[in-house]
């Protein structure tokens, strides 16, 4: 049996709809970030719970959940979290072991920034969680990681909690053994999957890992290297 699995779609940018459709399963809990609503209505489906300030559903939107029986769960508009925390936190509530989030990238550099750095947050500790964009997957990496995908997908590794160090990796075309990402530098960006799946160890830090799968990758000077 697998992970009781969420699917977030928050109010961002979701410009590959087949994509987000593909990664959505018949099982899954389904939950709209406030207007990530208006994706589950692109996509043809309807949401089992909205969470958030309800800033962005109309009139008619509301009518729509009240006659389709979707459960909402509204917060003030003045709060401390986004939408996005709030669907989160209430999808570990649900008891939820394997969220995917769309719709969470857009123009909005604060939102965004902010969207990313929330797959640190403390209440998904010991939750799968990641990102998915078209065909970028960025999730976190802490202690152990598999990555998973097809020979030649881009795989950058960012440290985000000042160096990382201890980084061990297995699989990638520029190999680190027990060596360091120094933070706010470019080393990680740019590695290259060699074969289907790859590990990265981390003994000290947080990296995040950036997957970009379904094209040829042209390694940077930048990348990893031993």
């Amino acid at each position: 049996m697998g992970l009781k699995r969420t699917i977030i779609i928050a109010n961002g940018e979701l410009d590959d709809l087949d994509a987000a459709r593909a990664a959505i399963r018949p099982d899954d809990l389904l939950i709209a970030a406030d207007g990530g609503l208006r994706w589950f209505r692109a996509l043809g489906l309807t949401p089992h719970v909205v969470v958030g300030d309800l800033d962005s559903i109309t009139e008619a939107d509301h009518q729509a959940l009240s006659e389709a029986r979707v459960r909402v769960e509204q917060f003030p508009t003045r709060k401390d979290e986004t939408d996005l925390e709030l669907a989160l936190r209430l999808a570990c509530a649900e008891g939820a072991e394997d969220i995917v989030i769309l719709g969470a990238l857009g123009g909005r550099w604060d939102q965004t920034l902010a969207n990313l750095l929330l797959l640190a947050h403390p209440v998904l500790r010991g939750v799968r969680t990641r990102l998915a964009d078209g065909n970028q997957t960025i999730y976190l990496i802490q202690n152990q990681e598999n990555i998973e995908g097809q020979p030649g997908d881009t795989v950058s590794l960012i440290p985000l909690s000042g160096d990382a160090h201890g980084v061990t990796t297995h699989g990638l075309e520029y190999p680190l053994s027990e060596g360091s990402l120094p933070f706010g530098a470019t080393l990680g960006i740019s590695n290259v999957l060699l074969g289907t799946t790859a590990t990265v160890e981390v003994r000290e830090g947080l990296v995040m890992c950036v997957v970009i799968s379904g094209q040829e990758s042209e390694v940077q000077e930048t990348g990893v290297r031993s």
